[in-house]
């Protein structure tokens, strides 16, 4: 299925099976992150890196080490590699709060994986 026809919550499910098949990226990552998506099929969701293990959360995950807004769009775009998030930050479709360092690092990580 298309990353663009998936659902948010198909999305997430796919990001937690991935993560949990190969938790070599996360290995040495201690990080929190959370996502406010705007638009349709939008909200909160999270992630959580310890320990060599990867936890999704839907819902507001709480206090987070970086906190990331964007369009469920632009997400989507982010997860399959067609946005940068250097250039989607400078251009305002990405916000950040928090260690921005952390943004760049996910990024990264995102890569290592097929969405």
């Amino acid at each position: 299925m298309k990353l663009e026809e998936m659902t948010m919550e198909q999305i997430w499910t796919e990001i937690d099976a991935q993560l949990g098949a190969n938790n070599g990226p996360v290995e040495g990552m201690n990080a929190s992150y959370s996502f406010d998506l705007s638009g349709e099929d939008g909200g909160m969701y999270g992630l959580k890196f310890a320990g060599g293990e990867a936890e999704t959360f839907r819902g507001d995950p709480g206090e987070v080490d970086c906190a990331l807004k964007m369009s469920v769009g632009d997400f989507k775009k982010l997860l399959g590699g067609n946005l940068n998030s250097t250039a989607a930050f400078m251009m305002g479709k990405l916000q950040v709060k928090g260690n921005i360092g952390l943004a760049l690092k996910l990024e990264n990580l995102l890569k290592q994986y097929t969405f």
